[in-house]
């Protein structure tokens, strides 16, 4: 594993764990990795690179082969780690985003190629109940409908996010790629292809846009500002508010969070996770975000837009 000090590392551990399987060496530059201890105690840690590339390398050479490296590092590096694991003969299980560029997934897709191992990434909303059974009713509802939909995606995060890798836009992809790609990937997953992508707000700290799939209009809005939380819930002690509807209904998906880590390693291992393919639209959507110019409020936007100051 690379980047088990990261906030994501302690589901992949529970995930790899939970499928019976064993964690030769980890490499993380922080040592805070005390979580090891409830895991794989026993498991190698570095915090230098060259020693850890070394140890692998002996590793093979004493033939010990690993399978997989699991890739839970900042969002910039995961290009580079991937194709450390294929150089080494093993397959690549990374976190999303799996990379920041269209471009870049078609350099993995031809290293893959080359090497004949996999790049699987962990897109865990696919694999849950609600977002799963949603799938299905649209697949079975007439195919000229178009659904009208609102996503809103607040998680309030203090001044230490913008000192961190996550609030440099060059490592993260910024707002739309750091919190919210795995949301552009179920949408695009059940909705289908891109068709119009508007950017109406594009700030550090908050992004929205209206996005035109196949089979729907998705008016999104994603912060990490608490000014944005409604009162109602700021009234409740809450710095997280998630909603998603779909012709004014709300779609229930708070629960069932906790082990869909280890369902993606289920699936991985059973020859049926999700690769480069599969995570191309979003990768796509993202970029576009990140890259477009926004026009404001004007069009089809998001209600929550009307709140804040778009100039600041």
């Amino acid at each position: 594993m690379i980047g088990s000090a990261g906030f994501i590392a302690p589901r992949h551990l529970k995930a790899i764990k939970e499928t019976g399987n064993n964690l030769l060496a980890t490499l993380d530059k922080h040592d805070c990795v005390g979580i090891m201890d409830s895991y794989f105690p026993e498991a190698d840690f570095f915090i230098e690179y060259e020693r850890f590339d070394r140890h692998i390398d002996k590793l093979k050479r004493t033939g010990i082969q690993m399978d997989y490296v699991s890739i839970c590092t900042p969002n910039y590096l995961h290009d580079s780690h991937i194709r450390f694991a294929l150089r080494h003969g093993a397959d690549a299980i990374c976190e999303k985003p799996i990379v920041l560029n269209p471009w870049n997934v078609d350099a993995l897709a031809e290293i893959e190629a080359e090497t004949g191992r996999r790049i699987y990434t962990i897109l865990q909303l696919r694999h849950h109940p609600s977002i799963v059974a949603l799938k299905e009713k649209i697949a079975n509802a007439p195919k000229d409908k178009v659904f009208d939909i609102d996503l809103t995606y607040i998680t309030s995060r203090g001044r230490w996010y913008y000192i961190s890798w996550k609030g440099d836009i060059q490592k993260s992809g910024g707002v739309a790629t750091n919190i919210g790609v795995h949301f552009f990937d179920m949408l695009s997953w059940i909705f289908g292809d891109v068709k119009e992508n508007m950017v109406n707000v594009s700030l550090h700290n908050k992004a929205a846009g209206c996005l035109i799939l196949n089979r729907a209009r998705v008016r999104w809005f994603l912060s990490l500002d608490y000014n944005d939380i409604p009162e109602g819930i700021k009234a409740k002690g809450q710095r997280t508010y998630r909603s998603i509807t779909i012709e004014g209904d709300e779609l229930e998906f708070s629960d069932g969070f906790t082990d869909l880590h280890t369902v993606s390693y289920q699936e991985i291992l059973a020859g049926r996770g999700y690769g480069l393919s599969d995570a191309r639209s979003s990768i796509q959507m993202v970029h576009h975000i990140r890259n477009a110019q926004p026009i404001g409020l004007r069009g089809e936007y998001h209600p929550f837009c009307k709140k804040i100051n778009i100039n600041k």
